[in-house]
């Protein structure tokens, strides 16, 4: 026999002290604390949802009409399922906590005997036993409870992470260094990197309206190093880049890294633009996404999304904007944006009123 085996007083003690601590947790767990937890954080969460859609629609974000509907719609489904979801837990308490009594008796029993290893001992198994089938009937009760609201939580938690990232988007917007055009609105912000092909390419965050591309570097910078080492830093925040949706001319969405788990976009813009092309590492967004909503911005199919309309004197100030400059007649060949008040000639820099 080896001289590391436990000793039969050593492996009792270590059954009990095993069966002590799941004794522990059974009671907590018989009680349906978990479960009563998730009804009391999922109500909290539907009678939340709908002053998170004011919050973002007073900071200006001004799409997806359906917000306030899929929040009602939530609302008045919640007060039944949670009846139920409570009746359940209600009746099933009782039945487990009675259970819990049994199996506490039991081993109640088996650890006044502890020390008599011989008489103790063949008390174990039926314990074991004890414990592991009301362990089963915690997990089946949670289960068939969670059951009658889980796909209800699903869409609860969806449409509630939908507007903490728009918060997250307006909060950002509302940092930003640039100012939106009247009737301009938000419609997708995402961190990322500006690959330049150099070690210093800009971080920041990348901005999608339904007209612009805007993109800030956000990020400290080191203004002095030693030997290789960061001494000091800067906060460096500024606009780098600001296009109109109309000049892109071709966007491409790739995914890459090990498993394709990196987000890329790249942008080509059309010709005569101030920037030719732009590439960009999407921190935590998905660029096929990215690569539809900077189409629908291009194709202006945002304007049909729109919760507060726009005001058709914008829209005919924008079709009937001039075309050639009054001064020297040269082409204007930069598009007219929304909100705009003045067109500036790019050949003789007079400055055209709209």
């Amino acid at each position: 026999m080896s001289s590391n085996a436990p000793n039969p007083a050593e492996e009792l003690a270590s059954k009990i002290n095993s069966l002590r601590s799941r004794m522990s947790t059974l009671q907590s767990s018989a009680l349906l604390s978990d479960v009563k937890d998730a009804v009391e954080d999922l109500d909290t969460t539907v009678n939340k949802l709908a002053s998170l859609i004011s919050a973002v629609r007073q900071a200006g974000y001004v799409f997806d009409g359906t917000l306030e509907k899929k929040a009602e719609a939530l609302k008045k489904q919640w007060p039944q399922l949670r009846t139920g979801a409570n009746s359940q837990i209600a009746q099933q308490v009782p039945l487990l906590q009675g259970a819990l009594r049994q199996v506490e008796t039991q081993f109640n029993n088996l650890a006044s005997k502890q020390a008599n290893v011989a008489a103790a001992r063949p008390l174990v198994p039926a314990v074991e036993r004890a414990v592991d089938s009301l362990e089963s009937k915690v997990r089946a009760a949670e289960s068939a409870i969670r059951g009658s609201f889980d796909s209800f939580s699903s869409e609860v938690d969806a449409l509630n992470s939908r507007l903490e990232k728009l918060q997250w988007m307006m909060t950002q917007a509302t940092e930003a260094t640039f100012q939106l055009l009247p009737t301009e609105a938000m419609v997708a912000v995402v961190e990322a990197k500006w690959d330049r092909d150099g070690k210093d390419d800009p971080k920041g965050v990348l901005f999608l309206t339904d007209q612009r591309l805007l993109f800030e570097q956000k990020e400290e910078v080191a203004t002095k190093k030693v030997l290789f080492i960061t001494t000091a830093k800067e906060k460096v925040h500024k606009l780098l880049l600001d296009m109109p949706a109309a000049e892109v001319e071709k966007v491409t969405a790739s995914k890459k890294g090990l498993l394709g788990h990196e987000d890329h976009i790249d942008l080509q813009f059309v010709s005569g633009a101030k920037v030719r092309a732009a590439h960009f590492h999407l921190d935590g967004q998905d660029c096929n996404e990215w690569q539809a909503l900077i189409h629908r911005a291009k194709a202006k199919d945002f304007d049909k999304d729109r919760v507060v309309k726009i005001d058709q004197a914008e829209l005919d100030k924008v079709k009937n904007a001039p075309t050639q400059c009054s001064n020297c007649g040269g082409k204007f060949t930069k598009p007219v944006l929304r909100g705009q008040t003045e067109i500036v000639c790019e050949y003789c820099g007079a400055v055209t009123r709209l």
